[in-house]
């Protein structure tokens, strides 16, 4: 994919997380969703049991499931639809899409720039703080447009 093809679509993305940001710092109750809204509802464990077609006991198991993170997508859509609610899975970036590809360009263009640093030390050609920022600067520019296949490696 194309650069420019990337950069809308991580400003599109970030458009939508912006909305989702209150989800960031949500956390669920204690309880888990399922059992705290069907208790709010006020149905029991066997009433939401033949509403999904399943017994109470699995209920039950679907309830700690969701609790130990055991569930699946697929039983939270149906445990859901029988409430009368909307099952929402989304990952939401903990900070914004164009941010996350600055910092790890960062993080490259340091490590790169410090092998090189070594070389020019080596060879006493060292540069001020002020153009070394610059440097580091322009190469973290270049990361972020050019977003080499070695980007995202761990080291």
């Amino acid at each position: 994919m194309q650069s420019k093809h990337r950069r809308i679509m991580r400003e599109q993305l970030d458009a939508t997380f912006k909305k989702l940001s209150v989800i960031r710092t949500s956390q669920p109750p204690v309880k888990g969703w399922l059992r705290s809204i069907r208790e709010a509802l006020g149905m029991s464990g066997k009433q939401m049991g033949e509403r999904m077609g399943v017994s109470q006991p699995r209920i039950v198991q679907m309830e700690k499931d969701e609790i130990s993170g055991a569930i699946t997508l697929k039983s939270m859509r149906q445990a859901a639809e029988a409430m009368d609610c909307v099952f929402v899975y989304s990952v939401v970036p903990r900070v914004s899409l164009e941010e996350t590809i600055r910092n790890q360009a960062q993080k490259v263009a340091e490590k790169r720039f410090s092998r090189t640093s070594h070389t020019m030390l080596l060879e006493n050609q060292q540069v001020s703080s002020e153009e070394r920022q610059k440097m580091l600067q322009s190469k973290v520019d270049d990361l972020v447009r050019d977003m080499p296949r070695d980007f995202w490696r761990k080291e």
